[in-house]
Parts: structure tokens; sequence; C-alpha cells
């Protein structure tokens, strides 16, 4: 059986080396989950969105028991009542949450149950903390809509730091990799074409696999966000991705369906940036 490559774990918060702080390693994720993801390029395309079902009451349900009847939150699903990024610009302090079990996805502290979360996606799930209140914890969701958020208990996740923010310049065609303030690196990269344009705002690294029947890059870095044009796109959900090239005179250019294109240095490095890294994309 074909082996995917394991995606990078989130910095333990007690701030080790940096190589204790990522993982490269191969692990066995069947090739069937990238054939069943359908992600071809990353440039697009979207399973039908779920209506979801009612919200339930936080009441109702227990600590590790948040309800088969709540739509997961995933790449593949739209959740209703999600609420929306209160501060899409902002860059947080680089706290991450793996959820350590299967918990629900709350519209606010204390309110209703809108969706669940699941321990894995693209290996462990690690998710960005944009605030934190009344024994909650506010994340962004990988999920439709785009910049959706939703409350998880913190006493269902477990906590980390990451120290990395990437940040991708629609405009001027660049991407920057900071660590704890400092640029560690910068690159030229390809962009969405006008008519199928990379969606700005704050995402963050969800995943990363290969994919054996491709050749355009080694790994791929699905992002917490979707393309705002592609409703189908080569059977996928359309999420959109960074990923390498073949040729290098892409770069400079927008010429992608909504994906991110890097030169191979640079995945190189993004590869071991840990999951849950805040990805802030403008138009600078």
């Amino acid at each position: 059986m074909s082996q995917h490559t394991a995606p990078p774990k989130a910095a333990p918060s007690k701030g080790p080396s940096r190589r204790a702080l990522l993982t490269g390693a191969i692990v066995g994720v069947v090739v069937m989950f990238v054939a069943v993801l359908g992600f071809a390029w990353f440039s697009g395309g979207s399973e039908p969105a779920s209506t979801g079902p009612s919200a339930v009451a936080v009441n109702e349900l227990g600590p590790a028991a948040p309800g088969a009847d709540l739509p997961a939150s995933t790449t593949f699903t739209s959740i209703e009542g999600a609420p929306t990024d209160p501060d899409p610009n902002a860059v947080t302090d680089g706290v991450v949450v793996h959820p350590v079990r299967e918990t629900p996805v709350f519209d606010a502290p204390g309110g209703q149950a809108i969706a669940r979360m699941e321990p894995t996606q693209f290996g462990d799930t690690w998710l960005p903390v944009i605030a934190e209140d009344q024994g909650f914890v506010q994340v962004l969701l990988p999920s439709r809509p785009d910049a959706s958020t939703g409350w998880l208990r913190a006493d269902d996740v477990e906590r980390a730091r990451t120290p990395y923010v990437v940040n991708v310049h629609l405009g001027s065609m660049r991407l920057e990799l900071v660590r704890d303030g400092d640029s560690v690196g910068e690159w030229p990269i390809a962009v969405g074409k006008p008519g199928t344009p990379t969606p700005t705002g704050r995402t963050f690294l969800l995943g990363a696999f290969s994919d054996p029947n491709q050749h355009f890059s080694p790994v791929i870095l699905p992002l917490g966000t979707h393309s705002p044009t592609h409703d189908t796109f080569g059977g996928g959900p359309g999420t959109v991705a960074i990923h390498t090239w073949p040729s290098e005179d892409v770069f400079g250019s927008a010429v992608s369906e909504g994906c991110i294109r890097v030169p191979a240095d640079a995945l190189d490095q993004l590869a071991e940036v840990p999951l849950g890294t805040l990805v802030m994309i403008d138009q600078d």
C-alpha cells in the first residue's frame, strides 16, 4: 500500500528545538484518502454544500458525545450558523489546539452546538486560536463558508504554540515565512488568475500529504480556505493549497485556478512548519 507524507505536528508550548517541533516522517495514510478528496490541482471544486441539522443545545451533549447528527467541520462541509472571523487581518500569538476527542463546535461560549470537530483530518487536526472566553477557545474552521469560526471547550483540546506565520502577498506575488517576528525566507510565487482568484484573509495550514498520482509537487499543503469561484473542480472540495510547479516561469504571475505555487526550496521550509500555523493572505 502506498504511503503519504505525515503532516508536521504543532510545536509544544514548552518551546523545544525546531526539529523537535516538526515531523516529516512517512506514515500509513492510505492513497484512497487522497482519491476520495479529489483535490486534483487544489485549484477549486466543491462538494454540494451541506445545509446541516438544527442546532443542538449544549446540555444535550456529553463531553465525548457530540452527536452523530451534527455535521463534521472539514474541508468538505459547509456549517450553518458558524460565526464569521471578527478580525481577518489580525495575527495571533501562535496558540493552536488539537481536539483530543470528537467534540462539539459551538456558535458561542455556552451557546448552541453547530458541528463536531474530529481529532484527525490530514493526520492530527490543529486549529489556530483567535480568542478565549469562559472555558472555551475560538478557532478558525476548515469548512465553508470561508472565514468561519467556532468555539471548542478548552477541556477537549490539547494546547501548543507555533512560532511561525506565513504571509502571502497577492499584489507583489511574494510569500514570506516569519518566525517569532523575524523573516526567515521570502520567495516569488504564482497566484490565482483574475477570474479564479486566491481568496484573501487569514487561514491556516490544515495538512500536508504527498500524492503519487501527480508529479507537479512532492508535497501538497492544503489550507483552511476554498476557491471563491469554483463550485466543482476535479471532483474535490475546492480547497486552496500551497504546492510547487514543474516550471519556474510561472512565479511572479497570476496563472493558477486559485492555488499558491511556490519554488521548491520554499516548499521544503513550509513542509516543516507546524499545522495550525496562520497563513495571512492579502492584496499587498
